[in-house]
């Protein structure tokens, strides 16, 4: 079993507004690493909001396999989030696609890469590897622990900076997707 994980509890300071809420292609922002862990066929899909969660909440279209975690730590960062969604994951879960609510390109044949990579040994990390540089990543759920004790306005790059010798790459010849951190970013979507 595979759990989904969208990290969408942040006060999108740079952007002056909830980010999450922007409409980009007929949907809020939120919404498409949603979709893209639905359409992979993720088993369980773990949304983290917080700032203006109740804002969020109701901007999303839940697949049944969904569900929202609220974090009443968001404010001290991203790894607050992390570690409340591995904490709700499944028991029977053996690994968790992490991706951001800012990041609308990462599609469902993303995520299909990053499972197909990890089917094999189903431990470790495993990461999305751009031509620019590095993307979502996998974690087996060998490494939750800690990644559990992660703190800060950090995400899962600093586990897999930590554990360079369990990080499989999965190298794509293509750009990767841009995050949305400014109105600009978001205007700048094709």
């Amino acid at each position: 079993m595979i759990t989904g994980i969208v990290l969408a509890a942040g006060s999108s300071s740079r952007f002056g507004r909830t980010k999450q809420l922007e409409r980009y292609r007929g949907a809020p922002l939120v919404q498409h690493p949603v979709d893209a862990l639905e359409r992979a066929g993720i088993d369980e899909i773990v949304i983290v909001v917080g700032h203006d969660a109740d804002a969020v909440r109701g901007a999303l279209r839940l697949p049944a396999s969904a569900r929202i975690v609220e974090n009443p730590d968001h404010a001290r960062g991203q790894a607050t989030s992390l570690v409340e969604a591995l904490r709700s994951a499944d028991e029977r879960s053996d690994g968790a696609v992490v991706l951001l609510a800012d990041q609308p390109g990462i599609t469902s044949q993303h995520v299909r890469a990053l499972i197909g990579a990890f089917e094999d040994r189903r431990s470790g990390i495993v990461r999305l590897r751009f031509r620019d540089g590095p993307g979502p990543a996998l974690l087996g759920r060998d490494v939750w622990p800690a990644a559990m004790k992660l703190e800060g306005d950090v995400g899962a790059r600093e586990l897999i900076d930590a554990n360079a010798d369990a990080v499989r790459e999965v190298l794509l010849d293509e750009v990767r997707p841009p995050d949305v951190d400014t109105p600009q970013d978001l205007l700048g979507l094709e």
